[in-house]
């Protein structure tokens, strides 16, 4: 976006936020270091769902006017936001298609219907994957798998030697950590069942807890749980990992996931062992910073493996470098 943003205005819509206003507004923020502004549709809470979109649709037609914004290129990351610009007179239309959003719990109910009508009136459909281009590509016909690249100079201050974070800094090494959303998709019966086989390594989980309980989290004092992080930071705490970690489970939820976080890992320069996600195989299985692993068992034992190689292990990271 913000590469679109030398040449043209970027106005990033996130979804509604309710509000207790008895009127919907907007309200406009800069993205730090960028020239994107987001726009935060705020809607009455007490509004539902028919009203809310009614809303939007509102809010978006004020916006186009008060800005001067005419036949935009509308780009959608979720089907959702379909129903309040369908009606916007739009240059071109692109959806970006970065998840079976479907397959992931509390999916909305209409969200099926809202992808079809999405792909119905796309000219180009991007698929965040190979695997989730594999099940898009016979309902469009200008799809594209469009994997997820990495800010390398973001992610390659890991390798620096840098102060760690107060909370990390004193966790026994070694240090196994993974960084991302924990969901639905994150096998956490294999996490706690590798905690208890390794007491003496230190498990380092961050990230927001969605859609799951904090109580079906697995405790344990070699499991630290350190919550959202800011993305500026991340490099902080990966440079003090031994392993990167892509614990997911196998099912309906990971089935055509990409996940962004394996170049990000790569780039900070931490080994990761995964368990055998299509797209994470196919693009980084060869590799000799990755190590695939289905169950417990062999998940501990590949962890066991990137350990004792260190992470200075020869030549590997040449190689991911020159990926």
């Amino acid at each position: 976006m913000q590469r679109f943003a030398h040449t043209s205005r970027v106005f990033f819509v996130e979804e509604i936020i309710p509000t207790d206003h008895h009127l919907p507004y907007l309200e406009f923020h800069a993205f730090e270091g960028t020239s994107v502004t987001a726009v935060r549709p705020r809607v009455p809470h007490h509004a539902d769902p028919a009203r809310r979109e009614t809303l939007l649709a509102g809010l978006l037609d004020q916006m186009t006017v008060l800005l001067g914004v005419r036949d935009p290129l509308l780009w959608f990351y979720t089907p959702m936001m379909w129903p309040a610009a369908a009606h916007l007179p739009a240059s071109a239309i692109v959806y970006d298609c970065m998840d079976e959003l479907s397959a992931f719990r509390f999916a909305a109910p209409d969200l099926v219907r809202n992808e079809a009508l999405l792909m119905e009136a796309a000219d180009v459909v991007f698929t965040g994957g190979h695997a989730l281009y594999e099940a898009k590509r016979g309902l469009h016909d200008n799809v594209h798998a469009f994997p997820s690249s990495v800010d390398q100079r973001h992610f390659n201050r890991a390798r620096d030697v840098r102060p760690e974070p107060q909370d990390h800094a004193g966790l026994p090494a070694p240090r196994l950590g993974f960084a991302g959303v924990i969901d639905e998709r994150i096998d956490l019966a294999l996490l706690a069942e590798a905690a208890r086989a390794r007491p003496d390594w230190s498990f380092v989980m961050i990230g927001p807890v969605v859609k799951i309980a904090e109580t079906d989290l697995p405790q344990a004092p070699n499991i630290h749980w350190l919550g959202q992080k800011d993305y500026a930071d991340l490099p902080d705490y990966m440079g003090g990992w031994d392993v990167a970690l892509m614990p997911f489970a196998l099912n309906e939820a990971t089935r055509f996931i990409s996940p962004t976080k394996t170049p990000e890992y790569l780039a900070a320069g931490c080994p990761v062992v995964s368990t055998p996600v299509r797209d994470v195989v196919r693009e980084y299985g060869d590799l000799p910073g990755v190590r695939i692993a289905r169950d417990a068992v062999g998940f501990v034992a590949a962890c066991a493996e990137t350990i004792a190689a260190g992470k200075g292990e020869s030549g590997w990271r040449t190689t991911v470098d020159s990926r």
